[in-house]
């Protein structure tokens, strides 16, 4: 349907107010932390000004709290691995986690960010990192609440059904490309019937607790918290969100639930974590906030593209049609195979590295068919891709102008394993729901202005956009 036809259907906004700051004050008040265990690098796409993680010994937990106003990220990159690894990882760092807690006396607010068009390891990984949370730190959870709602890639939910935005158009998010995902596919728009799906019946659609846009608007502050001062067992909270306001709404009615003794653990998309850090709004990057010390004068750009969603594939050709780009395709089937990979990885590396040095602003992207091999898995296949991407990045001699990771596997991969990255800080966003880092000073290129592009988000010129930006063409 229509936005605005589905707009128009809903109880008046809430006026604006100091909601956010209040919060913000809150939370600085109280000591607490908001903690952030990313599945992949993309949900950085709403904040700025805050360190992000890319290990969680307890001795980087501690300082990264210490550092931060409120918030930071710990980036997990759970969705690239099995089960029983993003298990693994969540309650590692739930241990870690919960050690740093006690030695401040003070709880964390833990946020399980995931994706907005809902793939992910849901419940596995957010019932591992409850049950050692709970352990580690002897209490008992009261709700789940779950939050998909991401304004800035057109992600809402209304009447408990998420919607994803294409345009002046709204579709049900299990009719969509995403919904299809071969690993975390689902069936269900309606996030009830969803949150049944995904635990195989085990929590049935009728137990789960759904927080209504006439709660939040017509109710405020006070009927949210009524509501889930009721709650109890973990049980799963829907929430209904089509605005900033709504969520500003519902988290300092839950704040107010919190100070009544209730306690809750997230799992959401991006734009929850800025209200619940209290972050504040900024505008988009310009060239002179992105603009690095230390390169080499003549050397072009260098965007690295994973993802093959629709979106991406839309984007990257636009991206190509670019004067002064290069673009270098990755044959997905020779990287897949032993008997060529090395040489395919070598002659990549070769002419990405001649590309740069001539001054063109190379874009290296596999190749667009799904080659998946007889016997391998998807995400097997896809670490694969990602890996020789990888080898790619390290290999270059070379510092680039600026370098984009499109897809949230891929700017992962290329964070941890191609630039050795250990913190980074958050700059803000290059075009909206785009975050950019500064790379710290352990890393391959430190200062370098890296793009954590994900797969899902923008229009069909808003990687050619970031391109120009970061050529000092517009913005």
């Amino acid at each position: 349907m229509r936005k605005d036809d589905l707009l128009a259907r809903l109880p008046p906004e809430p006026p604006e107010s100091d909601l956010r700051a209040r919060i913000r004050q809150a939370t600085l008040t109280s000591g607490r932390k908001v903690v952030v265990l990313d599945d992949d690098p993309t949900g950085t796409q709403t904040v700025h000004s805050l360190p992000v993680l890319t290990e969680w010994t307890p001795e980087a937990l501690a300082a990264a709290w210490d550092e931060a106003d409120t918030t930071f990220y710990v980036l997990t990159n759970s969705r690239r691995y099995p089960l029983a690894q993003a298990r693994a990882k969540n309650q590692e760092i739930a241990r870690h986690l919960a050690a740093v807690a006690r030695e401040r006396g003070a709880e964390p607010v833990v946020v399980s960010r995931s994706d907005s068009t809902l793939r992910g390891h849901y419940p596995g990984e957010v019932t591992a990192l409850r049950q050692t949370l709970e352990a580690e730190l002897c209490f008992g959870y009261d709700g789940l609440v779950i939050v998909p709602f991401f304004l800035e890639g057109g992600r809402l939910t209304a009447g408990d059904v998420h919607w994803v935005q294409e345009g002046e158009f709204l579709t049900p998010a299990a009719q969509t490309e995403f919904a299809r995902d071969p690993t975390f596919g689902y069936r269900h728009s309606n996030l009830r019937a969803w949150v049944a799906e995904k635990t195989g019946g085990q929590v049935p659609a009728s137990a789960v607790l759904s927080v209504g846009l006439a709660d939040i608007r017509q109710g405020g502050p006070d009927a949210v918290a009524d509501l889930l001062a009721r709650t109890r067992g973990g049980r799963a909270i829907v929430v209904n969100a089509v605005t900033y306001r709504d969520v500003e709404v519902f988290v300092w009615g839950l704040m107010q639930a919190e100070g009544q003794g209730q306690r809750f653990l997230f799992r959401t998309a991006a734009s929850f974590v800025k209200v619940r850090g209290g972050i504040p709004d900024r505008g988009l990057l310009a060239f002179e906030e992105l603009s690095p010390a230390g390169g080499e004068v003549g050397v072009g750009g260098l965007t690295i593209v994973g993802s093959y969603v629709g979106r991406t594939t839309a984007q990257l050709g636009q991206a190509l049609a670019l004067a002064g780009t290069l673009g270098l395709e990755l044959p997905v089937a020779q990287v897949l195979s032993e008997g060529s990979r090395r040489e395919t990885i070598d002659r990549a590396l070769r002419q990405v590295e001649a590309g740069l040095r001539q001054g063109w602003d190379v874009i290296l992207y596999t190749s667009r068919e799904l080659v998946v091999p007889v016997g391998m898995s998807q995400l097997a296949a896809a670490q694969r891709v990602s890996l020789a991407l990888v080898a790619v990045l390290r290999g270059l001699s070379v510092r680039p102008a600026y370098l984009i990771g499109k897809g949230g596997i891929t700017s992962s991969d290329l964070a941890t394993d191609g630039l050795a990255v250990r913190q980074a800080q958050v700059l803000g966003q290059i075009v909206p729901g785009v975050p950019v880092w500064r790379l710290g000073g352990e890393s391959k290129y430190p200062g370098l202005p890296y793009v954590v592009f994900p797969g899902n988000v923008g229009g069909p010129d808003a990687l050619a956009q970031a391109i120009r930006i970061l050529r000092r063409e517009e913005g």
